[in-house]
């Protein structure tokens, strides 16, 4: 490659580097905008906080809908850092669930307007889904994936895993929405309703499938071992506790007219392996 070749692309590099700070910047000055004067973001404003003349913010977004969506990824990142992290945390199982619907709540408290923003720009968008759609879908994709290893570790359909997920994320997001708009209660308080409503919809259904599930107690992350229980006994996950009345498994018997196998002792009379080896080689020794 040529020194004019290499000149150029040094300097092509430097004004990309260049021109995404200042988007960044500008960014950044439109959240501050948002948090101090409401949802309707006017450019003007914008650019007076990023010290900038309009013409100026407009080099770098050729309008306001450039703007909105450079906030929107901007939103994404805020979002999906703080709620990935919980959804697939190893905590406790009804932890997991408050910290991943507490995570959501935090991020649309902090930052209401820009919820509200990209909430009224998806409703008059018709050239395809907003930003909040495109997060529900990713939101509910990667909870799909959890509920399924969870559910096939509990030997389960993994079958129903998407519309969980589904119905999961369109809970929690639409009760936000009706939070955001009502406040009539603490963040903290409808984060336990919500909480508490998911959780008795996975500790029903597990419990349902003859499964007690501990809520002090991680999710299982691997296939639990399976004991023989009668019609209306629970399968015990690692660490689960027997619900209320369950009976412990009784002890496994040989089937009616099963056989030993060749040279098997009953339990009872099982010898350490040692021992055994002193005995034979007494019996074959010559007398």
């Amino acid at each position: 490659m040529s020194p004019t070749v290499k000149a150029r692309d040094a300097r092509r590099d430097r004004w990309s580097d260049h021109r995404a700070r200042r988007r960044r910047e500008f960014v950044d000055a439109a959240l501050r905008v948002l948090e101090a004067q409401g949802p309707d973001l006017p450019m003007d404003a914008v650019a007076a906080e990023a010290g900038v003349t309009k013409p100026v913010l407009y080099r770098y977004f050729q309008d306001k809908s450039a703007l909105v969506g450079a906030l929107a990824e901007r939103g994404s990142e805020i979002l999906l850092d703080r709620l990935l992290p919980a959804i697939r945390a190893g905590c406790p199982a009804l932890s997991r669930v408050r910290d991943a619907v507490g995570a959501y709540f935090a991020v649309i408290d902090e930052h209401p307007n820009l919820y509200w923003l990209l909430a009224r720009e998806a409703r008059g968008d018709a050239g395809g889904p907003g930003s909040i759609q495109q997060n529900k879908e990713f939101i509910a994709t990667a909870l799909t994936a959890v509920i399924g290893d969870h559910l096939r570790a509990y030997e389960l359909d993994s079958g129903g895993a998407e519309p969980w997920a589904y119905g999961m994320t369109g809970l929690v997001q639409s009760t936000g929405e009706w939070w955001l708009q009502r406040r009539s209660m603490s963040r903290a308080t409808v984060v336990e309703y919500v909480t508490q409503i998911i959780w008795a919809a996975i500790s029903g259904t597990l419990r349902a499938a003859g499964i007690a599930v501990d809520p002090d107690q991680p999710f299982p992350e691997a296939r639990p071992p399976l004991h023989a229980v009668g019609a209306r006994e629970a399968r015990l996950a690692p660490g689960a506790r027997p619900a209320p009345g369950a009976r412990p498994a009784p002890e496994a018997r040989p089937a009616s007219g099963a056989r030993p196998a060749p040279g098997a002792r009953p339990a009872a009379e099982a010898r350490p392996a040692a021992e055994a080896r002193a005995v034979g080689e007494e019996r074959s020794a010559p007398e």
